[in-house]
């Protein structure tokens, strides 16, 4: 018998900080995801959950804390990529300042770090790592909050594309992705879903 991962991506942060490459930066909901968060939970509660996961960044935490009042599990495989010295800054500012960098990373060449930042291979251990965790715990049906880069790195990874295909992703804030799982390969079966509005 297979199981149900369910991937929420965290809830809207503050408007200042749209569109900025936010991985290591800590910063919480604005008040606008916190309606999200609350918004989703019904749909969460459809799919019963028996197994809730969290990245340990505030923006995660304060998102389930409005949809499970259960157990959670903090994992630090779940935070996002670290991207060092981008961290806060619009592409445009990347583009303008470090081409050659942003070069490399369009590449994706898993040697790449992020200046003062991580390596995309140390960043993709940890997807294997979280993906592992989910496998392996005998829940059926499993919840985990985390972000767009994970997320889109874990569906590449059980539905065995290569990493550079996360660009084919977009995941949206406050939105579920759901992957069913068999022997340790998925199925996409949802994306950026909603409660209320119309499912993919």
């Amino acid at each position: 018998m297979g199981k149900r991962l369910l991937l929420l991506r965290h809830a809207s942060h503050a408007a200042s900080h749209q569109h900025r490459f936010l991985g290591s930066t800590d910063i919480g909901l604005a008040q606008h995801g916190l309606i999200e968060a609350a918004s989703i939970a019904p749909l969460i509660q459809e799919y019963q959950p028996e197994r809730f996961f969290c990245s340990p960044l505030r923006r995660c935490i304060e998102t389930i804390e409005l949809i499970s009042p259960l157990h959670v599990e903090i994992n630090p495989d779940l935070r996002e990529i670290d991207f060092g010295r981008w961290e806060g800054m619009t592409f445009d500012q990347i583009q303008q300042s470090d081409p050659d960098a942003v070069r490399q990373w369009a590449a994706y060449d898993p040697g790449f770090s992020f200046p003062g930042g991580e390596r995309i291979s140390d960043f993709l251990v940890r997807v294997r790592q979280a993906a592992r965790s989910f496998v392996s715990c005998p829940e059926k049906t499993v919840l985990a909050v985390t972000h767009a880069g994970m997320i889109r790195a874990l569906i590449c990874h059980f539905l065995d594309l290569d990493p550079r295909q996360y660009v084919l992703f977009d995941i949206q804030f406050a939105s579920l992705t759901i992957l069913d799982l068999f022997d340790g390969k998925g199925v996409l079966t949802g994306l950026n879903r909603r409660y209320g509005k119309e499912k993919i």
